[in-house]
Protein backbone atom coordinates (compact mmCIF):
# COMPACT_ATOMS: atom_id res chain seq x y z
CA UNK A 1 0.00 0.00 0.00
CA UNK A 2 1.31 3.27 -1.21
CA UNK A 3 1.21 6.15 1.73
CA UNK A 4 1.77 10.17 0.84
CA UNK A 5 4.06 11.87 3.32
CA UNK A 6 3.70 15.44 3.88
CA UNK A 7 7.18 15.86 5.11
CA UNK A 8 10.29 13.95 5.99
CA UNK A 9 9.37 14.23 9.85
CA UNK A 10 6.06 12.83 8.89
CA UNK A 11 7.73 9.56 7.36
CA UNK A 12 10.20 8.95 9.70
CA UNK A 13 7.61 8.84 11.92
CA UNK A 14 5.26 6.35 10.09
CA UNK A 15 8.57 4.06 9.35
CA UNK A 16 8.99 4.32 13.19
CA UNK A 17 5.49 3.48 14.15
CA UNK A 18 5.34 0.23 11.46
CA UNK A 19 8.86 -1.02 12.41
CA UNK A 20 10.40 -1.24 8.97
CA UNK A 21 11.24 0.47 5.77
CA UNK A 22 10.75 -0.52 1.99
CA UNK A 23 11.82 0.51 -0.62
CA UNK A 24 9.36 3.13 -1.94
CA UNK A 25 9.32 4.40 1.98
CA UNK A 26 12.89 5.40 0.69
CA UNK A 27 12.19 6.80 -2.70
CA UNK A 28 9.89 9.14 -0.57
CA UNK A 29 13.11 9.93 1.46
CA UNK A 30 15.33 10.81 -1.37
CA UNK A 31 12.69 12.94 -2.44
CA UNK A 32 12.48 14.86 0.96
CA UNK A 33 16.21 15.01 1.43
CA UNK A 34 17.83 15.65 -2.05
CA UNK A 35 14.79 17.63 -4.02
CA UNK A 36 16.50 21.25 -2.89
CA UNK A 37 20.01 20.03 -3.40
CA UNK A 38 20.90 20.69 0.11
CA UNK A 39 20.75 18.67 3.39
CA UNK A 40 20.27 20.40 6.26
CA UNK A 41 21.11 19.45 9.74
CA UNK A 42 17.29 18.80 10.67
CA UNK A 43 17.11 16.14 8.05
CA UNK A 44 20.51 14.93 9.00
CA UNK A 45 19.49 14.38 12.42
CA UNK A 46 15.92 12.92 11.59
CA UNK A 47 17.85 9.60 9.18
CA UNK A 48 19.89 9.40 12.07
CA UNK A 49 17.24 8.63 14.33
CA UNK A 50 16.28 6.47 12.04
CA UNK A 51 19.19 4.17 11.48
CA UNK A 52 19.37 3.55 15.33
CA UNK A 53 15.95 2.00 15.16
CA UNK A 54 18.15 -0.66 13.40
CA UNK A 55 15.35 -1.31 10.42
CA UNK A 56 17.17 -2.74 7.32
CA UNK A 57 16.27 -2.88 3.12
CA UNK A 58 19.06 -3.03 0.72
CA UNK A 59 17.86 0.54 -0.77
CA UNK A 60 17.76 2.27 3.09
CA UNK A 61 21.12 1.30 3.78
CA UNK A 62 22.40 2.52 0.68
CA UNK A 63 20.39 5.76 1.00
CA UNK A 64 21.87 6.49 4.69
CA UNK A 65 25.21 5.95 3.35
CA UNK A 66 24.84 8.58 0.51
CA UNK A 67 23.23 10.90 2.59
CA UNK A 68 25.38 10.89 5.35
CA UNK A 69 28.41 11.44 2.88
CA UNK A 70 26.41 13.98 1.12
CA UNK A 71 25.99 16.04 4.87
CA UNK A 72 29.82 15.62 6.07
CA UNK A 73 31.54 16.15 2.79
CA UNK A 74 29.62 18.65 0.44
CA UNK A 75 27.28 20.79 3.00
CA UNK A 76 30.15 22.88 3.81
CA UNK A 77 32.43 25.46 1.75
CA UNK A 78 35.20 23.83 0.58
CA UNK A 79 33.14 21.33 -0.86
CA UNK A 80 35.31 17.92 -0.18
CA UNK A 81 36.81 18.81 2.70
CA UNK A 82 35.12 17.73 5.78
CA UNK A 83 35.78 20.35 8.54
CA UNK A 84 36.54 19.67 11.95
CA UNK A 85 32.93 20.68 13.13
CA UNK A 86 31.40 18.02 10.79
CA UNK A 87 33.79 15.72 11.66
CA UNK A 88 32.80 16.10 14.96
CA UNK A 89 29.01 15.97 14.21
CA UNK A 90 29.62 12.18 12.80
CA UNK A 91 31.91 11.28 15.73
CA UNK A 92 29.32 12.44 18.30
CA UNK A 93 26.54 10.66 16.81
CA UNK A 94 28.53 7.41 16.40
CA UNK A 95 29.71 7.50 19.85
CA UNK A 96 25.76 8.07 21.05
CA UNK A 97 24.89 4.51 19.67
CA UNK A 98 26.98 2.71 22.22
CA UNK A 99 30.13 1.12 22.48
CA UNK A 100 30.70 0.09 19.26
CA UNK A 101 29.39 1.11 15.79
CA UNK A 102 26.82 -0.63 13.93
CA UNK A 103 27.82 -2.06 10.89
CA UNK A 104 25.94 0.83 8.63
CA UNK A 105 27.57 3.70 11.14
CA UNK A 106 30.98 2.32 9.95
CA UNK A 107 30.59 2.02 6.34
CA UNK A 108 28.97 5.62 6.46
CA UNK A 109 32.52 6.37 8.08
CA UNK A 110 34.98 4.68 5.86
CA UNK A 111 32.46 5.95 3.44
CA UNK A 112 33.28 9.74 4.33
CA UNK A 113 36.86 9.11 4.61
CA UNK A 114 37.36 7.70 0.96
CA UNK A 115 34.85 10.18 -0.93
CA UNK A 116 36.23 13.55 0.95
CA UNK A 117 39.21 15.19 -0.65
CA UNK A 118 40.77 15.74 2.83
CA UNK A 119 39.86 14.78 6.64
CA UNK A 120 40.75 15.73 9.91
CA UNK A 121 43.26 13.11 11.42
CA UNK A 122 41.00 12.86 14.22
CA UNK A 123 38.58 10.77 11.96
CA UNK A 124 40.77 8.70 10.30
CA UNK A 125 41.87 7.47 13.90
CA UNK A 126 38.28 7.09 15.29
CA UNK A 127 37.66 4.59 12.31
CA UNK A 128 41.20 2.88 13.00
CA UNK A 129 40.32 2.75 16.88
CA UNK A 130 36.36 1.16 15.86
CA UNK A 131 38.25 -1.35 14.06
CA UNK A 132 40.62 -2.12 17.21
CA UNK A 133 37.67 -2.52 18.92
CA UNK A 134 35.92 -4.89 16.47
CA UNK A 135 39.13 -6.96 16.71
CA UNK A 136 39.22 -7.47 20.31
CA UNK A 137 35.69 -8.11 20.90
CA UNK A 138 34.90 -10.25 17.61
CA UNK A 139 32.17 -7.86 17.14
CA UNK A 140 30.55 -4.66 15.76
CA UNK A 141 33.43 -2.67 13.91
CA UNK A 142 32.77 -4.70 10.85
CA UNK A 143 31.01 -4.12 6.98
CA UNK A 144 28.08 -5.38 6.06
CA UNK A 145 27.93 -9.76 6.45
CA UNK A 146 31.67 -10.29 7.35
CA UNK A 147 32.59 -12.42 10.89
CA UNK A 148 35.03 -11.80 13.04
CA UNK A 149 36.93 -13.61 15.70
CA UNK A 150 37.97 -12.22 19.32
CA UNK A 151 42.04 -11.29 19.10
CA UNK A 152 42.36 -12.76 15.61
CA UNK A 153 42.94 -9.94 12.58
CA UNK A 154 40.77 -11.36 9.59
CA UNK A 155 40.55 -10.07 5.64
CA UNK A 156 37.99 -8.05 6.53
CA UNK A 157 39.40 -5.68 9.29
CA UNK A 158 42.67 -5.52 7.21
CA UNK A 159 40.33 -4.16 3.94
CA UNK A 160 38.84 -1.68 6.44
CA UNK A 161 42.13 -0.52 8.17
CA UNK A 162 43.48 -0.58 4.04
CA UNK A 163 40.00 1.66 3.17
CA UNK A 164 40.74 3.79 5.80
CA UNK A 165 44.41 4.37 5.12
CA UNK A 166 44.03 4.80 1.73
CA UNK A 167 41.43 7.34 1.62
CA UNK A 168 42.94 9.36 3.92
CA UNK A 169 45.61 9.78 1.53
CA UNK A 170 44.20 12.48 -0.43
CA UNK A 171 44.96 16.35 -1.53
CA UNK A 172 48.63 16.16 0.49
CA UNK A 173 47.95 13.27 3.68
CA UNK A 174 50.91 11.36 1.79
CA UNK A 175 52.06 9.92 5.16
CA UNK A 176 51.01 7.73 7.52
CA UNK A 177 50.87 9.78 10.97
CA UNK A 178 52.18 9.00 14.16
CA UNK A 179 48.45 8.62 15.64
CA UNK A 180 47.92 6.14 12.89
CA UNK A 181 51.08 4.26 13.74
CA UNK A 182 50.17 4.11 17.18
CA UNK A 183 46.81 2.12 16.37
CA UNK A 184 48.23 0.12 13.88
CA UNK A 185 50.74 -1.16 16.20
CA UNK A 186 48.18 -1.57 19.45
CA UNK A 187 46.37 -3.88 17.24
CA UNK A 188 49.63 -5.95 16.31
CA UNK A 189 49.96 -6.27 20.18
CA UNK A 190 46.37 -7.63 20.40
CA UNK A 191 46.60 -10.37 17.88
CA UNK A 192 50.61 -11.44 17.77
CA UNK A 193 51.41 -14.28 16.09
CA UNK A 194 47.62 -15.41 16.03
CA UNK A 195 46.50 -16.94 12.87
CA UNK A 196 45.80 -13.68 11.56
CA UNK A 197 44.93 -12.85 7.67
CA UNK A 198 47.93 -12.92 5.03
CA UNK A 199 47.25 -9.62 4.31
CA UNK A 200 47.67 -8.19 7.61
CA UNK A 201 51.78 -8.24 8.21
CA UNK A 202 51.69 -6.61 4.66
CA UNK A 203 49.90 -3.83 5.62
CA UNK A 204 51.52 -3.34 9.22
CA UNK A 205 54.96 -2.87 8.10
CA UNK A 206 53.93 -1.47 4.62
CA UNK A 207 52.22 1.34 7.15
CA UNK A 208 54.72 1.88 9.33
CA UNK A 209 57.77 1.90 7.18
CA UNK A 210 55.67 4.65 5.17
CA UNK A 211 55.32 6.48 8.64
CA UNK A 212 58.97 6.00 9.45
CA UNK A 213 60.39 7.45 6.05
CA UNK A 214 58.31 10.20 6.28
CA UNK A 215 60.57 11.80 8.48
CA UNK A 216 63.66 11.45 6.78
CA UNK A 217 65.08 12.55 3.69
CA UNK A 218 63.36 10.00 1.33
CA UNK A 219 60.29 11.66 -0.28
CA UNK A 220 57.29 8.84 0.04
CA UNK A 221 54.89 7.44 -2.00
CA UNK A 222 51.63 8.22 -1.85
CA UNK A 223 49.76 6.25 0.67
CA UNK A 224 47.98 4.70 -1.90
CA UNK A 225 51.33 3.48 -3.68
CA UNK A 226 53.05 2.79 -0.22
CA UNK A 227 49.58 0.50 0.76
CA UNK A 228 48.79 -1.40 -2.53
CA UNK A 229 47.69 -4.32 -1.66
CA UNK A 230 50.04 -7.24 -2.82
CA UNK A 231 50.24 -10.68 -1.93
CA UNK A 232 52.00 -11.58 1.09
CA UNK A 233 54.30 -14.98 0.72
CA UNK A 234 54.27 -17.02 4.43
CA UNK A 235 55.31 -20.35 5.31
CA UNK A 236 54.84 -21.27 9.60
CA UNK A 237 57.39 -23.44 9.24
CA UNK A 238 60.21 -21.30 7.14
CA UNK A 239 62.89 -19.95 9.13
CA UNK A 240 62.71 -16.51 10.17
CA UNK A 241 65.28 -16.07 7.30
CA UNK A 242 63.26 -18.29 4.77
CA UNK A 243 60.46 -15.79 6.30
CA UNK A 244 62.09 -12.90 5.26
CA UNK A 245 63.25 -13.75 2.12
CA UNK A 246 60.03 -14.63 0.98
CA UNK A 247 59.02 -11.00 2.53
CA UNK A 248 60.97 -8.76 0.41
CA UNK A 249 61.37 -10.53 -2.35
CA UNK A 250 57.61 -9.31 -3.77
CA UNK A 251 55.35 -6.66 -1.67
CA UNK A 252 57.86 -5.49 0.93
CA UNK A 253 60.64 -5.16 -1.63
CA UNK A 254 58.00 -3.11 -3.57
CA UNK A 255 58.12 -0.36 -1.38
CA UNK A 256 61.28 1.19 -2.16
CA UNK A 257 60.41 1.23 -5.63
CA UNK A 258 58.30 3.65 -4.68
CA UNK A 259 60.58 5.57 -2.06
CA UNK A 260 62.86 7.51 -4.40
CA UNK A 261 65.99 9.42 -2.73
CA UNK A 262 66.69 13.08 -3.29
CA UNK A 263 69.68 14.46 -4.81
CA UNK A 264 70.86 15.32 -1.27
CA UNK A 265 70.51 12.08 -0.10
CA UNK A 266 71.95 10.70 -2.88
CA UNK A 267 75.30 12.45 -2.13
CA UNK A 268 74.96 11.10 1.30
CA UNK A 269 74.93 8.12 0.94
CA UNK A 270 77.63 7.88 -1.44
CA UNK A 271 79.67 9.69 1.24
CA UNK A 272 78.49 6.77 3.93
CA UNK A 273 79.79 4.35 1.22
CA UNK A 274 83.30 5.92 1.57
CA UNK A 275 83.32 5.54 5.30
CA UNK A 276 81.91 9.38 6.03
CA UNK A 277 79.24 9.38 8.58
CA UNK A 278 75.64 9.97 6.86
CA UNK A 279 72.59 11.36 8.62
CA UNK A 280 70.25 8.45 9.93
CA UNK A 281 67.18 7.64 7.79
CA UNK A 282 65.63 7.10 11.36
CA UNK A 283 66.12 9.90 13.65
CA UNK A 284 66.79 9.49 17.67
CA UNK A 285 63.48 10.21 18.20
CA UNK A 286 61.57 7.98 15.76
CA UNK A 287 63.98 5.32 16.72
CA UNK A 288 62.93 5.44 20.37
CA UNK A 289 59.62 5.44 19.31
CA UNK A 290 59.82 2.32 17.26
CA UNK A 291 61.61 0.49 20.33
CA UNK A 292 59.18 1.75 22.58
CA UNK A 293 56.19 0.27 20.72
CA UNK A 294 58.32 -2.99 20.03
CA UNK A 295 58.86 -3.56 23.75
CA UNK A 296 55.54 -2.04 25.20
CA UNK A 297 54.00 -5.92 25.42
CA UNK A 298 57.18 -7.78 26.32
CA UNK A 299 57.63 -9.54 23.20
CA UNK A 300 58.86 -8.82 19.30
CA UNK A 301 56.06 -10.66 16.97
CA UNK A 302 56.44 -11.85 13.80
CA UNK A 303 55.60 -8.27 12.02
CA UNK A 304 57.49 -6.98 14.28
CA UNK A 305 60.54 -8.41 12.96
CA UNK A 306 59.75 -8.20 9.42
CA UNK A 307 59.43 -4.21 10.02
CA UNK A 308 63.17 -4.28 11.82
CA UNK A 309 64.72 -6.58 9.58
CA UNK A 310 63.17 -4.33 6.92
CA UNK A 311 64.35 -0.96 8.32
CA UNK A 312 68.72 -2.71 9.01
CA UNK A 313 68.09 -3.59 5.44
CA UNK A 314 67.47 -0.31 4.00
CA UNK A 315 69.09 2.21 6.00
CA UNK A 316 72.19 3.51 5.77
CA UNK A 317 72.79 4.03 9.12
CA UNK A 318 71.18 2.96 12.23
CA UNK A 319 70.60 4.75 15.06
CA UNK A 320 72.77 3.35 18.12
CA UNK A 321 69.77 2.85 20.40
CA UNK A 322 67.67 1.10 17.92
CA UNK A 323 70.94 -1.04 16.58
CA UNK A 324 70.94 -2.81 19.90
CA UNK A 325 67.37 -4.39 19.35
CA UNK A 326 68.18 -4.92 15.90
CA UNK A 327 70.47 -6.82 16.75
CA UNK A 328 68.07 -9.36 18.83
CA UNK A 329 66.39 -10.33 15.33
CA UNK A 330 69.26 -10.42 13.17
Amino acid sequence: MSVEFKSLGDAVAYIKKEAMVRPQDVIALRRFVFSDGVISASEAEELYSLARSGFACPEWLEFFVEAMTDYVVNQAEPKGYVSSQNANWLMDRIRASGEMPSALELETLVNVINKAKSCPETLSVFALEMVKQGVIKGEGALRRGAKLEPGVIGAAEVDLLRLVLYGMGGDGNIAISRAEAEVLFDINDIVGDQANHPSWPDLFVKAIANFLMASTGYNVPTRQEALRSQEWLDDDRASITDFLSKTFAGGLRGILNSYSVDEAWAKRNEKLKTSIKANEVVDAGEAQWLIDRVKRDGKIHKNERALLMFIKETSPDIHPELKAVLDQVA
